[in-house]
C-alpha cells in the first residue's frame, strides 16, 4: 500500500513541476513541490492548476464553437451586423484572429455606427500585427472614449505606434496611458517601451509598481495577470544586466 502511494505521489510531483514550467506561478511553490513530496505537489495543483475561470473557459468553448458554426450558417442567409459582430466576439474569444477580422469587416460595412466592432477589429488587427490597421481602429475609438476596454484601446494604440518605430507619437500615446490607467498591462507595457528607448529609471519603476501588487494580488488575479507580471520580471532582469554592463564598462 505505501509503495503505491509514494508512487502516486512520485507522478503528482511529475505533473506539478510540468505545470509549474509551462504556466511559471510564483517559485516558491518549486520548493514546496520538491520538498513536501506528494502532498506537497498536490498542495500546489490544487492552488495553482485547478482554475476553476480556466476550466470554466474550457467548457465554454465547446459551445462557443458549436455556436460559431451556427452563426456561420446563419449569416448567409441573416447576414446583419449583430450576427456578424456575435460571429466575431466568439472567433476572438478563440483567438482566431484572421477570421474574426472579416467578421468585423462585414460588421462594420453593414453599421458603423458603434466603436465596438472597431476596437475588436483593431484587437484582432494588433495580434495579428496589422498595427497600422490597428492605429487606425483604435484611434478612432479613444477617439470617442479615451478608456474604452479598460485603457485597452489606448494601451494597444501606444504599443502599435512602438511596433512601427513612430516615437514621437508612442511617447504621447504611453503618457496618456499612465494618466488614463495603473492596470497591470499598462504598466507592464509602458515599462517594455521604457526600456526599449533607454529610459532605464521609468523602466524600473514602472516595473517595480506592478510587480509591487503581486503579494497582495488573490490567487486569481495573479493567475489572470501572469502574463504582465512576468513581463515587468523581464524588464527588471534587463535593466540589471544593462546596469551591470555598463558599471563594468565604467
Amino acid at each position: 500500500m505505501w509503495g503505491r502511494f509514494f508512487g502516486y505521489g512520485a507522478i503528482v510531483q511529475i505533473v506539478a513541476l510540468i505545470h509549474f514550467v509551462r504556466r511559471r506561478p510564483d517559485s516558491f511553490w518549486l520548493w514546496i513541490i520538491f520538498m513536501g513530496g506528494g502532498v506537497g505537489a498536490a498542495a500546489y495543483l490544487l492552488s495553482e492548476a485547478a482554475d476553476v475561470s480556466a476550466m470554466q473557459h474550457e467548457v465554454q468553448g465547446f459551445g462557443r464553437r458549436r455556436r460559431i458554426k451556427l452563426l456561420e450558417a446563419i449569416v448567409q442567409e441573416n447576414p446583419s451586423a449583430g450576427n456578424y459582430e456575435e460571429l466575431g466576439d466568439l472567433l476572438l474569444d478563440e483567438r482566431q484572429y484572421r477570421r474574426g477580422k472579416a467578421a468585423f469587416d462585414e460588421a462594420i460595412a453593414a453599421r458603423s455606427d458603434s466603436i465596438d466592432p472597431f476596437y475588436r477589429r483593431g484587437v484582432c488587427e494588433f495580434e495579428l500585427g496589422e498595427y497600422q490597421a490597428a492605429i487606425d481602429d483604435m484611434k478612432r475609438v479613444v477617439a470617442s472614449d479615451p478608456k474604452y476596454g479598460y485603457c485597452r484601446a489606448q494601451s494597444l494604440l501606444a504599443q502599435s505606434f512602438a511596433k512601427l518605430n513612430r516615437l514621437d507619437e508612442a511617447n504621447a500615446a504611453f503618457k496618456q496611458l499612465l494618466e488614463l490607467s495603473s492596470n497591470s498591462e499598462a504598466l507592464a507595457a509602458s515599462a517594455e517601451f521604457f526600456f526599449e528607448q533607454g529610459r532605464i529609471d521609468e523602466a524600473r519603476e514602472t516595473a517595480n509598481r506592478l510587480l509591487k501588487r503581486r503579494a497582495t494580488m488573490p490567487p486569481f488575479q495573479r493567475r489572470r495577470d501572469r502574463v504582465w507580471l512576468r513581463k515587468a520580471s523581464a524588464v527588471l532582469r534587463k535593466v540589471k544586466t544593462y546596469e551591470q554592463t555598463a558599471s563594468r564598462a565604467a
